[in-house]
């Protein structure tokens, strides 16, 4: 019996934090396209620019978002793309499957991570796990985008995952596959 005590109040300790940090800070959305007959998906947490405790503005790149250091492409969770078929993207095969998408912005361009483990909390990215590291091209947006926010788009010959927030979009073009 005093095992059994013993034991509950110490797997309480233990699962707590577990549950802290599972509370989602941001809204969440589900992108669903097809290019070219392959159904993409992708799931991300969609911050904001404003503070969301102050309201206050945030400088998103180079500060909420540090250059030179690996982010989680979104919020909360590590956000998951989602593949019916492979896809050719900056010179990389990316077998069908769910991967983890994260991003290693830098001043003049950034990198998409494409990484094979799911399920990950924040920013817990195991660089074993990276299945391609893809450049990203940089652009100023002409309407900042006060909301993170990914959109896949078909275009003539495949299709442009696309990050938008703030100021800038990062994008990377891909084909599927035949």
């Amino acid at each position: 019996m005093k095992s059994t005590l013993l034991i509950l109040p110490a797997l309480m300790l233990a699962l707590a934090p577990l549950a802290a940090q599972q509370k989602k800070v941001s809204p969440h959305e589900t992108v669903n396209a097809t290019v070219d007959g392959a159904n993409l998906k992708v799931v991300y947490g969609r911050p904001y620019t404003k503070d969301p405790k102050t309201g206050e503005p945030r400088k998103i790149w180079g500060g909420l978002v540090p250059f030179g250091k690996v982010w989680r492409t979104g919020a909360d969770e590590a956000t998951l793309f989602t593949t019916d078929k492979a896809l050719e993207m900056g010179g990389t095969t990316i077998p069908a499957g769910t991967y983890s998408l994260f991003t290693l912005p830098e001043e003049n361009g950034a990198k998409l991570i494409v990484n094979k483990q799911t399920g990950q909390w924040g920013t817990r990215h195991d660089e074993s796990q990276d299945l391609a590291r893809i450049d990203l091209k940089k652009q100023a947006l002409d309407d900042p985008a006060d909301q993170f926010t990914i959109s896949v788009e078909e275009k003539n010959d495949g299709g442009e995952l696309k990050l938008m927030w703030e100021n800038t979009a990062y994008s990377a073009a891909f084909k599927v596959k035949k």
